[in-house]
C-alpha cells in the first residue's frame, strides 16, 4: 500500500520504534497496521490514496493473539473507476464491516489529534465515535442507523414538495431511538473520559493545572437515563420543528454534540498555549487507552505517529508510563531519545525496514 510494494514483518512484544526520515513510509506502515483494527485510514477518508499509484488493489493481512486466542485479520482494498470497494476477512472468511470492527482494538495518536482541542466539533464527535465503535458494537449498529436515517429527513426536508408530515414522524421516531442511545454511551464515555484524563494530567503537571473533560449535548438532559433522553430529544425535535422546515435541515440530535476541554475551568482550545495543548491530547488519549482495556479486558495496540520525538523526554517518558503496562506499541520518529524505555528499533529507508 501507498510507497511499500511489499512488506513482512514480525514486530516484538513491547515498544516497536520506527526511525526515518520523512516521506519514507512510517506513517504508510503506522496507517496499515491500525487498518487492521479500525479497518479505515486515519490519515485520509479517500481510501483510494492508500493504493500504491499505478496499481489496482492494496491488501493488508496480519495476525494477532487476542484474549479469545489467535486470530486472522485481512482488509484487501480496490481501487476502480466505479470508486473504491473494501473486503474484510476474519480468519480467512469474509466478513461485514461491523464485524471486523472491534476484532483487534487499536488506539492511535497524530499530528491532526491536536485538533481535539481548538478544531471543530466533528474532530471530537469522530474521537467520540471511534473509540466507542470499537468497543460497543451496538454503538456502532445505532451510529450508521442514525447516521442514515439523519440524511433522508435532510433529503426531505430539502424536498420543493410539500412536506410529508407522517414520513417525517417515521425519521424523528427513528432519531430519537438511535440518538437516545448514543447519547448515553456518549455521557458514560465522556464521564470516564475525565476521571482518567484529568488524574493522568494532574499526574504529569503537578497538580497546578486541572484538566475538565465534559461531554455537550446538542439535546440538554438532566440524568442519563433512557426515558430521560429520549423525553428531552421529542419535546427538543418539537421546539425545533419550525427552524428545521425553515432552514431545510435537521438541526438537533448528536450529530451536534461536543467534547469540551477545559484548563482551570477556562475552555482550553481559547486560550490554552500549544504545550497545554499536546499535554491535553495526550491525556485524553491515554484515558482512551485505560478504558478501553479496562472495558474489553484486553490492551489495545498503541500507534503513536510521529509524536512522542516533539516532547523532552521526561515527558515522552511520562506518556509511556501513564499508558502503563501496554503489550505492544508502535513509534515513528526522525529520531530518537536514548532516554527513552528499552525497545525494538527499525529504520525505514524508502520503504525497506530493517533493525537498527
Amino acid at each position: 500500500m501507498r510507497n511499500y510494494a511489499q512488506l513482512d514483518l514480525s514486530p516484538a512484544p513491547g515498544l516497536n520504534v520506527f526511525v526515518g526520515a520523512n516521506a519514507q513510509g512510517k506513517s504508510n506502515l503506522l496507517e496499515a497496521i491500525g487498518m487492521l483494527g479500525t479497518g479505515k485510514s486515519f490519515r485520509t477518508p479517500r481510501e483510494s490514496e492508500v493504493v500504491r499509484l499505478g496499481l489496482e488493489l492494496a491488501t493488508i493481512s496480519g495476525e494477532a493473539l487476542v484474549r479469545a486466542g489467535p486470530i486472522r485479520l485481512g482488509c484487501t482494498i480496490a481501487a476502480t473507476p466505479r470508486g473504491t470497494r473494501k473486503l474484510y476477512t476474519v480468519n480467512g472468511r469474509s466478513v461485514r464491516y461491523a464485524k471486523f470492527l472491534g476484532s483487534l482494538r487499536v488506539v492511535t495518536f497524530v499530528p491532526a489529534d491536536l485538533q481535539l482541542v481548538a478544531g471543530p466539533k466533528s474532530a471530537r464527535r469522530a474521537f467520540l465515535n471511534g473509540a466507542l465503535a470499537q468497543d460497543q458494537r451496538l454503538y456502532y449498529h445505532e451510529l450508521v442507523r442514525y447516521q442514515k436515517v439523519l440524511a433522508q429527513k435532510a433529503a426531505l426536508l430539502k424536498a420543493p414538495a410539500p412536506l410529508d408530515d407522517d414520513l417525517l414522524a417515521v425519521y424523528n421516531e427513528t432519531l430519537i431511538e438511535s440518538g437516545t442511545a448514543i447519547m448515553l454511551a456518549r455521557a458514560q464515555f465522556a464521564a470516564a473520559l475525565h476521571t482518567q484524563a484529568s488524574r493522568v494530567h494532574g499526574q504529569w503537571t503537578g497538580e497546578t493545572e486541572t484538566l475538565e473533560v465534559r461531554y455537550a449535548p446538542s439535546v440538554h438532559f438532566e440524568v442519563p437515563a433512557a426515558d430521560v433522553v429520549a423525553g428531552a430529544f421529542a419535546s427538543r425535535l418539537e421546539e425545533c420543528a419550525g427552524a428545521e422546515r425553515a432552514r431545510g435541515m435537521p438541526i438537533a440530535g448528536p450529530h451536534r454534540d461536543d467534547l469540551c476541554l477545559l484548563l482551570n475551568g477556562v475552555p482550553l482550545g481559547s486560550f490554552g498555549s500549544q504545550g497545554q495543548h499536546r499535554t491535553a491530547v495526550l491525556a485524553l488519549k491515554v484515558a482512551e487507552y485505560i478504558i478501553m482495556h479496562e472495558r474489553s479486558g484486553e490492551a489495545p495496540l498503541l500507534l503513536l505517529d510521529d509524536v512522542l520525538s516533539e516532547l523532552d523526554p521526561a515527558r515522552a517518558r511520562a506518556f509511556l508510563s501513564g499508558v502503563g503496562n501496554f503489550e505492544q506499541a508502535f513509534i515513528t520518529a526522525t529520531h530518537v531519545s536514548e532516554e527513552l524505555p528499552a525497545a525494538s528499533r527499525y529504520v525505514i529507508d524508502a520503504a525497506a525496514v530493517r533493525a537498527a
